[in-house]
């Protein structure tokens, strides 16, 4: 169908027409409209946040630009929120006709942003508190593209030019004060130049903000450093939650955020450069990465989020790619697979950061080896959880060690527990020792007892037990803590011999990597690695050894020992120092003590360990030795015979 040339010219002085009066109304009533905003946003505080919203002028400068003064929020009952003196912005008029707000240029001096907490208030909790509606909570959120409209507004936001003078942004968590005093910030023609002053309770430095910066092309590459001497250290954190922090430059780096149908793709990189922390619950030394950097590719889709497998990180000469998701389709689902390509031993031994694998400094390798792991967990079907470690080894040998010399648990040496940081006295593992006991002298039962209390497939197992693991990963999640471990003999062995009991991440790091090498390159026999652990796990208060603890409970060798005897000798090696509670004061075991002496009986029944001929004519266990002196027995006269009480204290480690 075709119209005539006339008409379509007389529609388009008409839609020209309507565009003209609609800019001259605009610019006419421009101020009135902002007056309504203003009064809309006030409300909205007042009514959403209750808070208080106010500007003390706000006017039109030109078509599109805006001059605020005096801009204060205040939440009810609370500190000043924010306060700015002057604010001088413009926005795009054809990105407002639409409905998308795009800041063009922005100029504020002299303000602050205050986050402010006195005892359990805080002056931003009403807006962390908003509750999606019944329609939002009905309806399944689609991640790429809730996440798409979420930057995009954020980058609209930032403005193409901007100059920031004398702004502050502080933080007062009932004491712990700091404060980021931004003297200057200009971003100009997608250059960004930033001049930043820090003040904390341990430090005062000036930092930088660098580099190029393009929020309406999505892109950026920036970088972060001292202007002073020495490392950035990061506030708050120390005083806050007691993790010391700092590195010499952060560099980040955004090179393409894309849309493409339901999924949002996001790539770029960000490295830094020595990062240094230090936590009670990380190590015991400052921990050191010199060079870490994590290309990364996200992908958000309208079921799932995941780090695509394309990326990769980097921790010196370490190089690994990983991939993680969330996945909502059908059920919760969490996957993690990590793949470290074949490199050189050596490589990554001298690549693990300094504070957290103290005891592989000097440590030599030969040989080449790659890694897989394979981790998912549905948290609707959680028993079907999949947990799969691989190393594979190509000529690798250990040719040094470090600080660990794992030969040593082959000869004569002294064993020194520490409990609760102090130093027990020295042990001496060897046959100079007139109470170490060889694994033949030891009784038959007490090496099956503890075998199945503590590991029954230590004979089998190469230091790690895989189901135990996917049982302690299921308990620490339902949990949402560490509840539950998964210790073997052999990690046990480890981490009392070569380690201590601190509850660190560099600790439990260091046991795991240790046992590996000690089972998979057959340093120790078995044999010779139960007999040490008998001859060094406590039994008791000071009492190291089993070759000790026979006599400090029953004046008998180790090779005399009866089955319940051992059966009470393996039920107490979780909580040695505490073995006096389970007596009455009759001298006699409590019921709950023999009930767990009778589960573990018949469970070495059940597996061909017991036949009932080795229990025939026994007798209750009776305490006989040193031990009896720290069990609180009642006087045939019904008075109480005082004693010494040792008060517990930590058990040999599981």
């Amino acid at each position: 169908m075709n119209f005539p040339k006339q008409k379509i010219f007389k529609a388009l002085k008409i839609l020209a027409l309507v565009l003209i009066l609609l800019c001259i109304g605009l610019y006419f009533f421009r101020n009135s409209l902002l007056k309504q905003a203003v009064a809309k946003v006030t409300h909205k505080m007042a009514v959403d946040y209750n808070s208080d919203f106010s500007i003390k002028e706000a006017s039109f400068d030109g078509l599109s630009s805006i001059k605020l003064t005096d801009v204060v929020l205040v939440p009810k009952n609370a500190d000043t929120l924010l306060k700015i003196k002057n604010i001088e912005t413009s926005v795009s008029l054809s990105n407002l006709l639409i409905g998308d707000v795009q800041v063009g240029t922005l100029k504020v001096d002299n303000g602050y942003i205050q986050l402010v907490k006195k005892g359990k208030i805080r002056n931003f909790d009403a807006f962390l508190k908003r509750n999606r509606d019944d329609s939002e909570k009905s309806e399944k959120r689609k991640y790429g593209a809730f996440a798409y409209r979420i930057i995009s507004k954020l980058l609209n936001l930032v403005p193409t030019d901007m100059n920031l003078e004398n702004f502050q942004f502080k933080i007062d968590d009932n004491g712990k004060k700091t404060a980021i005093a931004i003297n200057k910030l200009i971003l100009n023609n997608k250059q960004l130049e930033t001049n930043i002053h820090v003040v904390s309770k341990d430090f005062d430095q000036k930092w930088n903000l660098k580099g190029f910066a393009d929020p309406r092309n999505q892109k950026a590459d920036i970088r972060f450093f001292n202007l002073d001497t020495g490392a950035i250290r990061v506030p708050y954190l120390d005083e806050r939650y007691s993790l010391k922090a700092s590195f010499d430059s952060i560099r980040l780096n955004v090179e393409n955020i894309d849309k493409s149908g339901s999924e949002l793709h996001l790539d770029g990189f960000t490295s830094i450069v020595n990062l240094k922390i230090n936590h009670p619950k990380i190590a015991s030394k400052d921990v050191v990465i010199k060079n870490a950097r994590f290309d990364y590719r996200f992908l958000l889709g309208d079921d799932f989020i995941s780090i695509d497998s394309t990326s990769t990180m980097t921790l010196n000469k370490i190089k690994l790619r990983p991939y993680a998701s969330y996945d909502t389709e059908k059920d919760t689902v969490y996957t993690l697979k990590v793949d470290i390509p074949k490199m050189k031993a050596q490589d990554f031994i001298v690549s693990l950061p300094d504070g957290l694998f103290t005891h592989f400094q000097g440590m030599q390798a030969t040989g080449n080896f790659d890694y897989k792991l394979d981790f998912k967990f549905n948290k609707n079907k959680p028993n079907t959880l999949v947990f799969d470690s691989k190393l594979k080894k190509e000529d690798l040998r250990i040719t040094k060690y470090g600080e660990a010399d794992l030969n040593k648990l082959n000869g004569e040496f002294v064993y020194r527990a520490i409990i609760q940081n102090v130093l027990q006295r020295p042990v001496l593992v060897g046959n100079a020792n007139p109470n170490y006991t060889p694994l033949d002298q030891i009784s038959p039962y007490l090496r099956k007892c503890v075998l199945t209390t503590e590991d029954p497939s230590f004979f089998s197992h190469r230091g790690f037990i895989n189901e135990a693991f996917k049982q302690s990963i299921l308990k620490n999640i339902r949990t949402k803590k560490f509840s539950r471990g998964a210790s073997t003999i052999s990690m046990q062995l480890i981490k009392n011999v070569f380690l201590t009991r601190e509850k660190t991440l560099s600790r439990k790091l260091e046991e795991i990597l240790l046992v590996y090498i000690l089972e998979n390159n057959r340093i120790v026999s078995k044999e010779r690695m139960l007999e040490v652990y008998f001859n060094i796990i406590e039994w008791g208060p000071n009492v190291y050894g089993i070759g000790e603890a026979s006599h400090f409970y029953f004046q008998k060798s180790p090779s005399a020992l009866n089955v319940d005897e051992c059966l009470y000798l393996a039920t107490i090696i979780p909580k040695p120092r505490k073995f006096m509670y389970q007596f009455n004061d009759e001298g006699n075991l409590k019921d709950y003590a023999l009930k767990n002496q009778k589960f573990l009986k018949n469970l070495m029944f059940r597996r061909g360990l017991l036949i009932p001929e080795d229990t025939i004519g026994q007798l209750p266990v009776y305490i006989s030795g040193n031990a009896r002196s720290l069990i609180k027995i009642k006087a045939p006269d019904s008075t109480a015979v005082p004693v010494d009480s040792l008060s517990g204290g930590d058990e040999f480690d599981l």
